[in-house]
């Protein structure tokens, strides 16, 4: 193509300098009121009062106990989302079977049931009534109204986020590598380790950035399943709104403030992620050879 077809081509798909600054301060306008304006008003509660009432309200035995139990259900099912998530898109991506449009259905299962009916479900399954409650009760297993319920509950909320990044990154990527790497004698353990994992490596951190994210954010679920004891199943989110409830600010948006630089953490790992994928995308392009034009 042409220098001067190349310059019509862009003059033709660009808009109007006006166009263009109304909707970057229409963009911004959105972010700063529904997104930086409520982050700001978090922190500036939380430090209303001074720095020794913050550091007190988090020092609360309630709010470590929250704290705590959140970060560790959300590491604690950060393995199994792992582990199911590079399953599931191997198999759906590298294989053909009956019943795989099924199963990509079952992956978007969470996203379409409400997180609150999700916890009412699991009552009805292991509560005191429910299908297994009897069973649980006999042998004195406690799944819901105590960890176990809360694990359960954040893990169907959370495990089609790795499933549902690596899908599409497997589908592109084919499996030409695979079947060379066992044509020349890799075992599948060699395949997936030197061949797989280096092709997925970037989506399956961003796949678990998101679940994470998800796990410690998890409120309607986990709301149901928790039983809300104090020091033992509230998990952070939880402990925010019986503070609020109570009319405890300081404590409410210090616990709040907690939950608010998780998720900036999140977001600037996940800013450095997308761009070593983009980055990393980039160099295949240029190391490709280029592509002939007539």
């Amino acid at each position: 193509m042409s220098a001067t077809g190349s310059l019509s081509v862009r003059k033709a798909t660009a808009e109007p300098r006006w166009v263009r600054w109304t909707l970057t301060a229409v963009g911004l306008g959105f972010l700063f009121f529904f997104l930086g304006l409520p982050l700001l008003a978090v922190f500036v509660e939380a430090f209303a009062a001074g720095m020794p009432k913050y550091l007190e309200a988090l020092a609360d035995p309630e709010a470590r106990s929250a704290i705590w139990l959140t970060l560790f259900v959300a590491l604690f099912v950060l393995p199994f989302n792992v582990i199911f998530g590079v399953a599931a898109a191997w198999a759906i991506a590298k294989f053909e079977f009956r019943g795989k449009s099924l199963l990509v259905t079952l992956i978007d299962l969470p996203f379409a049931v409400s997180p609150v009916v999700a916890g009412l479900v699991f009552i009805l399954i292991f509560g005191a009534q429910g299908v297994f409650g009897p069973w649980l009760a006999a042998h004195d297993i406690k799944v819901v109204f105590a960890l176990p319920g809360i694990i359960i509950a954040t893990l169907f909320i959370t495990f089609p986020f790795v499933a549902r990044e690596l899908i599409p990154l497997m589908q592109a990527q084919g499996k030409d590598e695979e079947e060379a790497a066992v044509s020349l004698g890799a075992t599948g353990w060699q395949m997936f380790r030197r061949v797989t994992l280096p092709n997925i490596k970037w989506g399956l951190l961003y796949g678990v950035i998101l679940a994470n994210a998800r796990a410690m954010g998890e409120f309607g679920a986990v709301s149901v399943v928790s039983g809300h004891i104090r020091g033992e199943t509230n998990t952070l989110p939880l402990h925010v709104e019986i503070l609020y409830n109570e009319y405890n600010q300081v404590g409410a948006f210090a616990s709040a403030s907690v939950l608010a630089l998780l998720a900036l953490v999140t977001l600037v790992a996940k800013t450095v992620v997308e761009w070593r994928m983009r980055k990393e995308t980039e160099t295949l392009d240029a190391a490709l050879p280029p592509e002939k034009t007539e």
